[in-house]
């Protein structure tokens, strides 16, 4: 624990160190100069809330009538139903802790048995009973005194001392510790291990600096208010409030129920202590709610339940000082699970960060058939993002991750059809969805697709979309042919056939028409490949874009040979599918399309 302490304060001090060796000081005089006046700040503190408390001590007795009028009044009228239930109870107690009536009396005892060879002892008088015996220590000496008096100070005093000790070889020392650290984690991981103490040291020491500010800037506030209310000694209430925030949970409450019990020892009337009860209420709330979340949130990383799990367990372990470094050192454990890989699970645990993206998520949901929650990640990411990019980079991933299970036979056919079901309620839902952040066109300057539909787009110009494969795809021509419709085009989106030789016996091109094959790789990309080559040699002249979807490819691409091959054009989302349509066809260079 000292060494805990130790590292904590070292963290808190080591900027002030630095600039002060900014100055020429020189590495000791400054550790000692910021460790001499941090200690004598700490003592006058320490000597004034010492001395307002022993007046507090003293003014108790006078106090003692505004007490007992108080509790008088708390507890009601004589008569009233609040006496009546406090003597029930009071009643009842009694009752409970009073023997049994019916219970039998205990066994007589029993007399001495003669034995031969045991004489019975001779009977006492009457009148003589035994003596009572009475320990009676001897006065403690002096030296006694002394150990009494200081003995309960030993041990924080001792504890307090080793902090010291420990902060200032910490401060002289701290680049050789940072090095030994650096050398214990390996010098193979050396970028690695540098990234890691760097970040926790600045997560720390900002949490620290911060939580110092904002503790101090409460305990100012309290006094002030209090000060003004007319609470006695308003400066040491203030200084415990302040101090008393550091613990988490405990200490706020703590820290503000001190006042409130003096207000209602200290004044007759009630207005006080209402009064005390609404400045901590005005100050701790906008503090707790706003500023702090607003200030930690980006500096420590952890969630909500970590930091409750981590101030139980220190707390358990070392009480309250366990209590106090148990933010501090779950930042330390978020950042070590962070960059060790062998301790990833304490980054998972601990952090505060999504484990799942989006597109994870929805699909972790659809496979528990929770259409509910699917449907909160939709909204949440349409809250600041085009409907465009919903598509690109959550439902087609999603749906492509649905493809591998399907294909390795571990996706079963109940979940498949719930799947499939349900995205495709959602794109029939989102085909109302506000077209001025949906639809896609130019972007503003933050990047975000807006509606803007092309003054080109003719009714004479129709786009057909052909799934490739399976219902998959099928699904993704659809998405393709809602956001065409948005931009303005006559779109035919065809379902699954069971051949390509079908698509085109049902189909009539014209030479303005734009034909797309809508294909989730890898399982579906020779089948299209197989319909560009058909759809190539019946229309030499039609203009064909082929969505490859969530592609990477790899090498030669597959997406430049087929290109090449058939002279297609390839895309890999649908907002560069939407763009290559509304691209005139002048501005394309393709072998095989003549205009």
């Amino acid at each position: 624990m000292p060494l805990a302490l130790a590292v904590l304060f070292a963290f808190l001090l080591t900027p002030l160190v630095i600039r002060l060796e900014r100055l020429k000081l020189g590495r000791i005089p400054s550790v000692m100069l910021v460790l001499v006046v941090s200690l004598s700040l700490f003592a006058g503190v320490g000597w004034i809330v010492a001395n307002q408390l022993i007046e507090i001590i003293n003014q108790l007795p006078s106090y003692t009538s505004n007490i007992r009028e108080k509790m008088e009044s708390l507890h009601g009228p004589l008569g009233g139903s609040l006496a009546k239930a406090t003597d029930s109870v009071q009643k009842l107690t009694k009752e409970l802790s009073t023997s049994a009536p019916n219970q039998p009396p205990p066994p007589a005892a029993m007399r001495p048995v003669k034995t031969k060879t045991r004489k019975s002892a001779a009977a006492l008088p009457a009148d003589e009973r035994p003596l009572q015996v009475e320990v009676v220590e001897p006065q403690p000496g002096a030296l006694q005194a002394l150990r009494k008096v200081l003995g309960p100070l030993l041990a924080p005093l001792s504890t307090a001392g080793v902090v010291v000790v420990f902060s200032i070889v910490m401060l002289i020392g701290r680049e050789d510790l940072r090095n030994r650290l650096l050398r214990l984690l390996g010098q193979r991981q050396l970028n690695l291990a540098t990234q890691a103490f760097d970040d926790a040291t600045q997560r720390v020491s900002r949490y620290l600096r911060m939580q110092f500010v904002v503790n101090a800037t409460y305990g100012s506030l309290v006094t002030i208010g209090l000060y003004f209310i007319g609470i006695p000694t308003a400066l040491l209430w203030g200084v415990l409030a302040g101090v008393l925030r550091f613990v988490p949970y405990v200490g706020p409450i703590v820290g503000g129920g001190l006042p409130l019990i003096m207000a209602l020892a200290a004044f007759k009337s009630w207005l006080p202590p209402i009064l005390c009860l609404g400045l901590f209420l005005v100050i701790e709330l906008p503090v707790a709610y706003i500023v702090e979340p607003w200030l930690y949130g980006a500096h420590t990383g952890i969630s909500s339940l970590a930091i409750l799990v981590a101030a139980a367990f220190w707390t358990v372990l070392w009480g309250p000082v366990g209590l106090v470094l148990s933010t501090p050192l779950t930042v330390c454990l978020v950042v070590i699970g962070r960059y060790v890989p062998q301790f990833e699970f304490l980054y998972v645990i601990l952090g505060d960060e999504p484990v799942f993206s989006p597109d994870v998520q929805l699909y972790q949901r659809l496979l528990a058939m929770d259409q509910r929650e699917a449907h909160t990640v939709i909204e949440l990411f349409l809250k600041d993002r085009s409907l465009v990019e919903l598509y690109d980079a959550v439902i087609i991933p999603a749906l492509s991750m649905a493809e591998e299970e399907r294909h390795r036979g571990a996706l079963d056919e109940a979940r498949e059809n719930f799947f499939i079901q349900s995205i495709n309620e959602v794109i029939a839902e989102l085909a109302d969805h506000d077209t001025q952040k949906s639809a896609p066109g130019d972007q503003n300057g933050d990047g975000v697709l807006i509606e803007s539909r092309n003054p080109a787009a003719s009714p004479e110009i129709r786009v057909v979309c052909i799934p490739a494969s399976d219902r998959a795809d099928e699904t993704t021509a659809g998405m393709l042919a809602q956001l065409l419709e948005l931009a303005g085009y006559a779109t035919v989106s065809f379902p699954v056939m069971t051949s390509p030789t079908d698509v085109l016996e049902d189909l009539t091109i014209q030479e303005s028409d734009i034909v797309c094959i809508s294909a989730l790789p890898p399982f579906a990309l020779m089948n299209a490949r197989s319909l560009s080559k058909r759809l190539r040699a019946t229309f030499p002249k039609l203009r064909i874009v082929v969505g490859l979807w969530n592609f990477s490819g790899g090498g030669v691409k597959a997406d430049q040979r087929l290109e090449a091959a058939f002279a297609v054009e390839v895309v890999t989302t649908l907002a560069q599918a939407v763009e290559r349509v509304r691209a005139p066809v002048e501005s394309m260079s393709l072998p095989g399309i003549s205009t």
